[in-house]
């Protein structure tokens, strides 16, 4: 793919994300949590332009550097999104404003690091970024469906036992 479509593919996963972030989402209705992540990795990866071939070095620290930021961004928003489990066991999530601010760190970070970049003659693939992209939605959902394993039984318990206390499911606050 060309760095345009690239480009393109960023920016509607970027926009999908953000926009279901704030909507009201079912946690473990999908087990594939992993498959966009995986794809986007795979897309990335196949690309050439991953590493500088002229600035290895410097290109592969940048590389590592942009995917620890998006591993402390997916850490980051899976942290500070409110989860509750439903009487019927259920358990749902939906981004707080903190992620907003997770998010907001996040992309200037990775502006001052492609900044840094160009200050260092590093020629810079959008391949890196869909890379941290995927890594961060990657550990975000894996955080979330762990911390869902944690609620899910709590109230699924109730509620199989025909107990009327489900109804008062536990939600975490952030």
């Amino acid at each position: 793919m060309s760095g345009l479509a690239n480009a393109l593919m960023i920016a509607a996963v970027v926009v999908l994300v953000i926009v279901r972030q704030f909507r009201a989402q079912q946690i473990g209705a999908s087990k594939r949590w992993w498959l966009v992540p995986v794809v986007l990795a795979v897309v990335a990866l196949r690309q050439p332009g991953v590493v500088d071939a002229h600035h290895r070095a410097e290109s592969v620290a940048l590389l590592a550097v942009e995917l620890l930021i998006g591993l402390a961004t997916g850490a980051g928003w899976a942290w500070t999104t409110r989860i509750w489990a439903e009487p019927d066991g259920s358990v749902w999530s939906r981004s707080s404003k903190a992620s907003v601010t997770v998010w907001i760190i996040g992309i200037a970070l990775r502006v001052g690091l492609f900044a840094l970049g160009a200050a260092l003659g590093v020629h810079q693939d959008s391949s890196a970024l869909l890379l941290a992209l995927a890594a961060t939605l990657l550990v975000r959902g894996g955080i979330l469906v762990w911390r869902a394993q944690s609620l899910a039984p709590a109230a699924g318990a109730a509620a199989t036992y025909g107990d009327d206390t489900a109804r008062f499911a536990r939600k975490e606050r952030v």
